[in-house]
């Protein structure tokens, strides 16, 4: 069940969906809510790949030097300091906001750049990109009920 093709496709879109690359994983999530796969294996499926590709840009930022943000963005060492510093103790808090469209990519780049804490950003982004997916999977059901 796992490697048929639309749920693949949903993981893969969804991990797209995650990185730098324009795409969207939610019209696919519609879809196949509505042509009846199953709810569970989307929700997971999409969690997962979205997270992953969430992880990746955290850790393309990770890869980032402090010396490349220095020189290529004109930023000082001590405002890289002082945001390391405001961002400490609230990595899980800000990561849960990595699902939102748009920003979502930057915030986990930003997260990796500034080498915070792994384990607590990943599990903000987990959750956070947990609650979009079943927030939009609900929204779709309740059309798709409305609609019939």
């Amino acid at each position: 069940m796992l490697f048929e093709s639309g749920y693949f496709a949903l993981f893969l879109a969804s991990f797209l969906a995650a990185t730098v690359v324009p795409f969207s994983s939610e019209a696919l999530l519609s879809g196949m809510l509505a042509t009846n796969y199953n709810l569970y294996w989307c929700l997971g499926l999409a969690t997962l790949g979205n997270w992953l590709g969430g992880m990746s840009s955290y850790g393309l930022g990770w890869l980032g030097k402090t010396k490349w943000i220095e020189k290529y963005l004109k930023i000082k060492h001590q405002q890289i300091e002082k945001t390391r510093k405001m961002v400490s103790g609230k990595e899980l808090w800000i990561a849960l906001f990595c699902w939102l469209p748009g920003v979502g990519d930057v915030i986990a780049v930003i997260l990796g750049l500034l080498k915070v804490n792994v384990w607590l950003v990943s599990i903000g982004m987990f959750i956070g990109k947990l609650i979009r997916y079943v927030v939009w999977a609900l929204i779709t059901l309740k059309l798709i009920t409305w609609v019939s």
